[in-house]
């Protein structure tokens, strides 16, 4: 079934996007890990795993859509130094996520292809999920302070 050509640029986008925040995550993910903050990377890496989960429903559609997904661009990664500056590297891409998923749904829309406007919104309802707990992060960090909220998120050993 041939997709429009707007469709599939859209989408391949979007699937670039998807790429590279699995590859920001996890890599945010194996720092915090090397740092102590294992219940944190794990979260982490299960973001990265949703992020996965959208590349292929998103490889998926533009395959039957008789498009080429594009697998050999990435947009520049983000690796923050700090938790901090990770969860607002990450909490970026979420941001540009949003910008270009919701007039993409309006198009989508407007070329008749209600499918991928459904999968596209199933992810920004995914990615607001994502920015929530991102941003609740940052605002724990802000009232706590970078100490307290990152004595917070070591692992105890258990007794």
């Amino acid at each position: 079934m041939q997709g429009d050509p707007d469709v599939l640029r859209l989408l391949n986008e979007q699937l670039t996007s998807e790429l590279t925040a699995i590859n920001q995550y996890f890599l945010h993910s194996k720092m915090q890990d090397n740092w102590g903050f294992t219940e944190l990377a794990a979260k982490t890496r299960e973001e990265s795993f949703d992020e996965m989960r959208h590349a292929e429903e998103i490889t998926d559609r533009i395959l039957l859509l008789d498009g080429l997904p594009n697998y050999q661009r990435l947009f520049s990664l983000r690796v923050g130094q700090t938790l901090r500056e990770q969860f607002e590297a990450d909490l970026a891409i979420e941001y540009e996520v949003m910008d270009r998923l919701k007039p993409g749904i309006i198009m989508c829309r407007e070329k008749q292809d209600s499918t991928s406007a459904v999968l596209l919104e199933k992810i920004v309802a995914d990615e607001e999920s994502h920015i929530d707990y991102l941003e609740t992060q940052l605002e724990l960090m802000e009232k706590l302070g970078e100490e307290l909220y990152s004595a917070q998120c070591v692992s105890r050993p258990p007794s």
